[in-house]
């Protein structure tokens, strides 16, 4: 399994960015996706998931109505769309391939500056 991630950056606040992932290694299209995010000196926490066909989303209460989370089953890709970036939205993100163990992101460094 290799996830590959791109796309973060420095972004001022109330930008946007868009985050990818590209998934090989597995069947892309059977599993859902999640991602997370590490804010310095704070604990991993989970951000949002995305079921396998890409039917269904959920996110945490914190991104909600900013962050979008879609896939491309096609490209093997899961995205993660930031709207109205935040300075507590910066935060090294990973994302992860549900249901098996210490299957993470390269991470991807996310910036925002007030």
């Amino acid at each position: 399994v290799q996830l590959v991630q791109s796309g973060g950056g420095l972004v001022q606040s109330g930008g946007s960015l868009r985050l990818s992932c590209l998934a090989s290694g597995f069947i892309f299209s059977r599993y859902a996706m999640s991602w997370y995010r590490q804010a310095p000196g704070k604990e991993r926490e989970w951000v949002g998931i995305i079921t396998g066909p890409g039917t269904g989303t959920d996110l945490d209460d914190s991104v909600k109505g900013r962050f979008t989370i879609s896939r491309d089953n096609a490209k093997n890709t899961v995205y993660l769309q930031m709207n109205s970036l935040k300075p507590e939205d910066t935060a090294v993100y990973y994302c992860k391939l549900v249901g098996e163990p210490n299957t993470w992101g390269s991470g991807t460094l996310v910036t925002v500056s007030s």
